[in-house]
């Protein structure tokens, strides 16, 4: 089995994540990724999105956009042979659940 593209451009991967999330702001506590198979056996990249709890109340459709539009302009998942996934949680949330991964 191959191994897509994005295995070996992690630091312009990582680069590229930290361009959006100063160009968002403060609502956004930290991005995180990991490349791995999805569901379905394809390539992906899965993004761990840790916003503010005000961001996450009250605007989280509006920072989801910026975020999924900045990463798409930064980053060319297609020529990277990943698929895009984004999951979204609170830093509260975060808090309770003590998950490593999205630490």
């Amino acid at each position: 089995m191959y191994a897509p593209l994005a295995v070996t451009k992690q630091r312009e991967i990582e680069d590229a994540i930290q361009a959006v999330q100063q160009s968002i702001g403060p609502d956004v506590v930290r991005i995180r990724y990991e490349i791995g198979e999805d569901w379905s056996g394809q390539w992906a990249i899965f993004f761990r999105i840790v916003l503010t709890d005000e961001a996450a109340k009250h605007r989280v459709g509006e920072i989801a956009r910026q975020i999924l539009w900045g990463l798409a302009g930064q980053l060319n998942f297609a020529v990277l042979g990943v698929f895009p996934y984004h999951n979204f949680r609170s830093e509260s949330e975060q808090a309770a659940l003590q998950e490593p991964a999205w630490a």
